[in-house]
Formats: structure tokens, C-alpha cells, sequence
């Protein structure tokens, strides 16, 4: 469930002759390269049910792009199969290189494959994304994509036949891939062996202020602190309705252009992550792996609260305190400095209240139709998913509380008009995910891998509102990673023994689950009379 997006490199396979594949030899596996290969796949899993049943647009099918990586197979080996999610196909190659899959590849002869999802990268059904023309972009037909690439996929250069269920196709995914990988075993269990699902929403709310808990608890705590008296300070301008005040805030940082005080508020909170679409490397992004994370937040929390910034800077908590009654708004200096001189470069064009940057008040630049990840995520979060990041209604905040849930929720109606087939409800329609069991939600040969530190954790099955978690079986394994983010498991570096030491026993850990399902693969497959 990101929505800020960092994009590793592309990869590609080559020929070694007419009848195989094979990865060079001379290449540095980070930086290997695949081929892409595409998949006919349905648009309309469900011609005869429901709101699927009548619009012609179903028929037919689309090109869905697809990698694989070959490297460690064997014949008999496993498939893992990693779900992209909310992001292109090549997006997630580090997962191929050196991450998660490659983990498991070489620990099992596996054959390892990327299915880029519907709607994302070059896998769209059509040419743009209409309102009626997203009404296939749903989890259930998602899914069903899954099981039915599984049954048909072909992987030019292996000879036989490794298809499912006669060949243990195994999921992983994170995120909003991770949900669906779960789905996935949950439905189509009968077709799909297994799943490990990492930092899975499986429980999802209209509004989700809980994303701030764990940077409130964990980050920096005289940082935190200044943040939460600067925004408390700021709430109060608002409801004594101190305009005057209120603009020369906005001024310090910079940013007296954004009239709205929800967009104001969402662009200050940048570097810790805010409604929509940020711009800033926050705490979502930090990881492990120094490859794939960025250590931006912390610059950005030292700044904060730097107890030797310059005069002219630490004057600025003073700039104010007239209308606190003497009191300085401590840290609002360095903060504001730290936005114009950091964050305000994160917006080329330099108009800050343009819907490229933090301007969201513009219906017409939400209406445009233009294949994009960020609309058909915005489309989920709609219809489906909502978990809209929101101030707390109660407690210290690092959002100001003037951010509630209709202020995403007024995107949703400007940028999907009603259709012909398709409008979106007034509300996501949040029993899509929930109804499938939300923190109960268990299947066979299903893992939940979640980090106690992910902002998206109080979704997820390890949240702080689901049942107790206390028994771990080989058929129903989860693990909760102390000290870990967002789906921090699925990066690696080539040698797991090497990894710091709560991500090698999580590494280990998936290792002997994957093991532990494997030898029971014939007889699963026997059962099935296969």
C-alpha cells in the first residue's frame, strides 16, 4: 500500500541458443536483466455475475506482462510467483536480483516470476481508464488472475509442463500485493499451494489516522514532540479562525500560495507522509537495506530538532509567540527551514499548488483519464480499499486534525465521473477485503510475516486491534519481525547469513516454511487426484 514509489532498474533474460534461456554469466546478479514476455489474459473473470454480467467492454482479453528468472531451477522445483501490486513489473526486479524470490529460488531449485497486476505498467486492459473502463480493476478479478496465469503460463526455454496444481506455485507479495496474495490462497487454494503475505492489509477502514502510530511511538521523540506542539499550535489558529495568523504560518515555510489549509497541512507533513501521493522519502521508506531504503527521515527529524541551529533560524520559534501568549513555538524554525530548503525542490515545476505538487483543489486536473499507477490506485482506494490517511481525532498528531477522511474522499468524486456501466459508491466499500474474514482470515500453506515498526501494521494480521497471536502451526505460520517496517523481508543482499540478524532469522524462517510445504506437496497433489 505505498503510494510514493521507489524504482530499481530493469532486467531482462537473453538467449544462450534456440530452445533456452539462460542469464549471463558475466553479469553481476544485481544487475541481471530479463526479457518481458506477456500473457493473454481475461479481462472478465465473471461474464455471468452481478455488475460484471452486461458491459461488452468484458469481452476479450489483455496482454499481461510477466518476467521469470531461471537461474537455480531444477526440474520438479517449485514457482514463486511474486505479486507486483500497485507498481510496474520492473519495478519490483530487486525481488528477482537479490531480494526474497532469489532467497527462495536458490534454496529449493525454484523458477521465480514477476505478473505485473492489471492496470499497472504496460498490463492495462485498455488504452485509457474511464470510469466504466476501470470497472474490471476489482481484488476478486485480481486474484482470479493469479490462479488463472498460474493453470496457463508458459516459460519459453523450460521444457515440460509448470502449470498449477500439478506444479507448487508458490505467492509472495507485500503491501497491497501482499493482501493479495493472501486472497489469493484463501479463494483459489484449490489451484495455488501456498503464500507468504508480508505487511498485508487484510482489515481495512474508511479512514486509517493509525498510519502516524508508529512514527508517534518509534521516531525520534524530541522530534516528535516539536512537531506535535507546532501542529497543536497550529489547530488552534484554525479554530479561532486567526486568519491573519494563519497566512504568516504558511509564509515561514514558504508556502502561502496553498490556500487550502488541508493542502498546506498535507505539504508540511511531507517528509513524514501524508495524504495521497507524497513526494518525500519518509518513514515508509526506510529499510534494512540501505539499497532500497533512505535514511531521509532522520535528516529531516535532526533538523527538526537541532538544538544549535543558527540564530537567525532559532529566531523564528519566536515569530508567533504573540498569538500563544508569549510561548515560542519551538522547532518551528528549523522545521519550516528544512521544507523550504529540502522539500519545496521536490516540485520542479515551483507551483506548490499545482496537483503535481500539493495543490489538490483543482476537480478538473483529477478528471483525466490517462493510463496511470496513481489512478488506478486512487481508483481502489475508492471503490475498495479507502484506509485514507487522516489526522487522530484524539492525542498527539503529526498531521494537523483539519485532514479528515473527506479530503481524499472529494478526489474519488472528481476523478471518476458515473460511467454508463460503472459509478463508485459514496464510500469504499470496504467488506471487499473485510468480508473474506479481515483478522480472522486463515487458508492452509497461507504465511503472515508482518514489521511491529510498518506504518500499515494496524491493517495488517499482526495489528495492535487483531486477536491475540500466540500459536504458530506449519500449515498456518506467522511471524511478527520486532524492530522492522514495511514488508522489510522481501529485500536481500546474496547471502542471508550476512543479513542483520532479526532480517536473516525471518529470511531462515521462510526458508524452513517453504521446506516444510513442499514435502507434502505430493501427497496435497494426490489428494487432488492429480
Amino acid at each position: 500500500m505505498k503510494l510514493h514509489w521507489l524504482l530499481t532498474g530493469l532486467l531482462a533474460v537473453v538467449p544462450r541458443d534456440t530452445n533456452a534461456l539462460q542469464i549471463r554469466r558475466d553479469t553481476p546478479r544485481d544487475q541481471l536483466q530479463y526479457d518481458a514476455h506477456y500473457f493473454n489474459q481475461k479481462i472478465n473473470h465473471f461474464p455471468g455475475s452481478g455488475r460484471f454480467a452486461k458491459p461488452t467492454l468484458g469481452n476479450g482479453t489483455f496482454t499481461q506482462r510477466y518476467y521469470f528468472d531461471t537461474s537455480y531451477y531444477k526440474p520438479g522445483g517449485p514457482v514463486y510467483l511474486y505479486i507486483s501490486g500497485e507498481t510496474s513489473g520492473p519495478s519490483r526486479f530487486s525481488n528477482l536480483r537479490t531480494g526474497i524470490i532469489q532467497i527462495l529460488m536458490e534454496a529449493t531449485n525454484g523458477l521465480g516470476v514477476i505478473l505485473e497486476n492489471r492496470y499497472y505498467g504496460d498490463s492495462y486492459p485498455f488504452n485509457t481508464s474511464t470510469t466504466d473502463e476501470l470497472l474490471f480493476l476489482t481484488t476478486n478479478q485480481t486474484i482470479a488472475d493469479n490462479a488463472y496465469f498460474a493453470q496457463n503460463a508458459v516459460f519459453p526455454g523450460i521444457e515440460g509442463d509448470l502449470t498449477a496444481p500439478g506444479t507448487p506455485w508458490i505467492l509472495y507479495g507485500g503491501s497491497l500485493a501482499g493482501a493479495q496474495t493472501a486472497l489469493s490462497i484463501k479463494v483459489h487454494g484449490d489451484v495455488l499451494y501456498g503464500g507468504i503475505a508480508s505487511s498485508a492489509p487484510i482489515k481495512v477502514s474508511v479512514g486509517y489516522p493509525e498510519w502516524y502510530n508508529p512514527i508517534q511511538k518509534y521516531a525520534p521523540q524530541d522530534c516528535v514532540t516539536r512537531i506535535n506542539n507546532i501542529v497543536d499550535k497550529f489547530d488552534l489558529l484554525v479554530a479561532k479562525k486567526h486568519t491573519k495568523a494563519i497566512k504568516e504560518f504558511k509564509a515561514l515555510f514558504g508556502l502561502e500560495v496553498l490556500t487550502d489549509n488541508r493542502d498546506f497541512a498535507a505539504a508540511i507533513a511531507d517528509p513524514i507522509g501524508n495524504p495521497g501521493f507524497y513526494h518525500s522519502n519518509t518513514w515508509q521508506e526506510l529499510n534494512w537495506n540501505s539499497t532500497y531504503g533512505s535514511r531521509d527521515f532522520f535528516y529531516f527529524c535532526g533538523n527538526v530538532s537541532d538544538i544549535d541551529a543558527p540564530e537567525d533560524i532559532a529566531q523564528v520559534d519566536y515569530a508567533l509567540a504573540n498569538y500563544t501568549k508569549g510561548e515560542p513555538w519551538v522547532g518551528l524554525g528549523s522545521y519550516a527551514n528544512y521544507i523550504k530548503r529540502y522539500t519545496l525542490q521536490l516540485c520542479p515545476s515551483g507551483d506548490y499548488n499545482s496537483n503535481d505538487c500539493w495543490g489538490t483543489q483543482n476537480a478538473s486536473a483529477w478528471a483525466s483519464i490517462e493510463n496511470t499507477s496513481t489512478r488506478s490506485y486512487l481508483y481502489t482506494s475508492c471503490v475498495e480499499q479507502g484506509a485514507y490517511i487522516a489526522a487522530p481525532k484524539e492525542g498527539p498528531a503529526l498531521l494537523s486534525r483539519v485532514v479528515d477522511i473527506s479530503y481524499e474522499q472529494q478526489w474519488c468524486r472528481w476523478a471518476f465521473p458515473p460511467g454508463r456501466h460503472n459509478k463508485i459508491p459514496s464510500s469504499p466499500d470496504i467488506g471487499a477485503y473485510n468480508d473474506f474474514g479481515a483478522f480472522n482470515l486463515r487458508a492452509d500453506r497461507l504465511a503472515f510475516i508482518d514489521g511491529d515498526q510498518d506504518v500499515w501494521n494496524d491493517l495488517c494480521y499482526h495489528s495492535n486491534f487483531a486477536p491475540p497471536r500466540t500459536v504458530s502451526t506449519d500449515l498456518q505460520p506467522e511471524l511478527l519481525i520486532t524492530g522492522a517496517g514495511h514488508h522489510w523481508d522481501s529485500s536481500g543482499i546474496l547471502d542471508v547469513e550476512a543479513e542483520p540478524q532479526f532480517i536473516r532469522e525471518a529470511h531462515k524462517w521462510q526458508i524452513k516454511t517453504v521446506k516444510k510445504w513442499l514435502k507434502d506437496f505430493d501427497a496435497w497433489k494426490k489428494s487432488k487426484k492429480l
